[in-house]
């Protein structure tokens, strides 16, 4: 399979204010790449984009409405005549148990982390199928290879996106795109710090399970974001970022039914949102 060249080309990157989407800009960018930035955040897409180099673009759109993405990524292709990767980063949190969420919470973030995704790629596919090789990246998450109680409605959506990208390189496999699934393990972005809980929850409670599990992460956004990069141009299928993903990896192929006992000492103050402050 030919590497792609993502220098002079054009890279699509969702959630790309802050976070990984952000880090993954800067670096493309540095690196000679075209970039389309998307982020439902305006102001702090034009703040990543007032450092990059090149050529750049920045398009505000919140990615689970599917009419206004199908309106970005046409101008996205308007103004991007070479367009040969996506990567999809945009995605939120949601802290609480299944008695304290409710469907309307958890229809969100499956709205948010699952829908985007698919709505993004499947307006954008038949662009990345003109380029002579193209290929998808999609974030998905260690919560995406094990399921932590406390976490549901974010471990479905990263176990769906983690099926969606399988399935599309499966149907894509004849094509000249190719795609991957990312599973980082804790990097120090602010997206624990930032995603909703439920309603339900003291927010003196979600605080504290959200800095520690905050406390957990130990991959640097650079790091994470230098890994996706070399992802992306060598077309992986599947990538592990971090100690964490790949001991998780193995305990979840060794004890596929048993791995929680593994985790829950280790996640237990983090995935607590019921004890009082």
């Amino acid at each position: 399979m030919k590497r792609l060249t993502l220098a002079g080309n054009t890279t699509v990157i969702t959630g790309a204010a802050s976070g990984m989407g952000a880090e993954v800009a800067r670096q493309l960018s540095a690196a000679g790449a075209h970039v389309a930035l998307l982020d439902r955040n305006g102001p702090g897409l034009a703040a990543v984009a007032a450092d990059l180099p090149g050529i750049v673009t920045t398009h505000v759109v919140d990615v689970s409405d599917d009419e206004a993405v199908e309106r970005t990524i046409a101008d996205v292709i308007d103004a991007h005549p070479s367009i040969n990767a996506l990567v999809t980063c945009a995605g939120s949190s949601m802290l609480g148990t299944l008695e304290q969420l409710t469907m309307e919470e958890m229809r969100w973030l499956m709205d948010s982390n699952l829908w985007g995704t698919v709505s993004v790629t499947k307006h954008l596919l038949p662009a990345l199928r003109r380029a002579p090789g193209a290929h998808v990246t999609h974030l998905a998450s260690v919560y995406g290879l094990a399921a932590p109680g406390g976490r549901i409605p974010y471990s479905m959506t990263k176990f769906a996106v983690r099926a969606f990208s399988d399935a599309l390189r499966h149907e894509l496999e004849d094509t000249t795109v190719t795609v991957g699934t990312v599973f980082p393990a804790g990097v120090r972005t602010g997206i624990i710090l930032h995603g909703r809980y439920a309603a339900t929850i003291d927010p003196a409670v979600a605080a504290r399970a959200a800095s520690a599990q905050a406390a957990l992460y130990s991959t640097d956004p650079a790091d994470a974001a230098a890994a996706i990069i070399r992802a992306t141009a060598r077309r992986r299928k599947r990538t592990l970022v971090g100690t964490e993903a790949r001991l998780i990896d193995l305990v979840t192929r060794i004890a596929p039914t048993g791995y929680w006992t593994a985790m829950r000492s280790t996640l237990r103050q983090a995935t607590d949102t019921t004890t009082p402050a």
